[in-house]
């Protein structure tokens, strides 16, 4: 199934930032977004996510499927590293979580808690949760932040791994990934540009 965007405008304080937007996202496929800074890349991927009403248009194939991350890593200060993936495979009825720590290197983090992590792995903890959900579709917003080069890789290649097996990813990124796939620039569909700042919700 593919998730597909039809005519889809989205907004940000109940002005419209973005209209008109159509494309579909087939297994086995990525789009990237472009676009500068505050021209709705964010909240078109929480319109898409199911996060917040679209303001017209559909969004079909989403139901269930989606994986979320964005500018919150989302993790549990007190609990290990092991544990907070532990709790997000439960949460989405899961167990495997070996996979997700050799993709992104915590193997060696794995009794530490989440507070005590630099920021970097903070990232790549929050990146693998992706994993352990076992959604075919992710729809990340700038996963790279505070990921050096190293990582920067492993997520790649997580994210080629995916897409090998039949997932999909839907990305706000401003750094070429190696990630084969279209890229979309949401530029021509700007409406207005605002800054109104949204709650950020770190996964779903």
């Amino acid at each position: 199934m593919e998730l597909r965007v039809s005519d889809l405008a989205v907004g940000r304080g109940g002005v419209p930032v973005l209209a008109g937007l159509s494309f579909a996202l087939s297994a086995g496929t990525a789009l990237v977004l472009r676009g500068p800074n505050g021209s709705g890349k964010t909240t078109l991927l929480r319109t898409v996510a199911g996060l917040q009403e679209p303001m017209a248009g559909t969004v079909a194939g989403a139901e269930d499927r989606i994986a979320y991350a964005a500018h919150a890593d989302g993790l549990k200060a007190a609990l290990s590293v092991a544990e907070n993936l532990q709790f997000w495979a439960a949460v989405f009825g899961q167990s495997d979580i070996a996979t997700a720590l050799a993709a992104f290197d915590l193997a060696g983090l794995v009794d530490r808690p989440a507070g005590q992590l630099s920021a970097g792995q903070k990232r790549r903890l929050g990146l693998a949760r992706l994993m352990v959900t076992q959604r075919p579709v992710w729809v990340l917003d700038e996963p790279t932040v505070s990921l050096d080069a190293a990582s920067v890789a492993l997520f790649a290649q997580a994210v080629r791994a995916h897409l090998a097996a039949g997932g999909s990813a839907l990305m706000a990124t401003h750094i070429e990934l190696g990630v084969e796939g279209q890229v979309l620039d949401v530029t021509p569909y700007r409406t207005q540009a605002l800054d109104v700042p949204m709650a950020d919700e770190a996964f779903l």
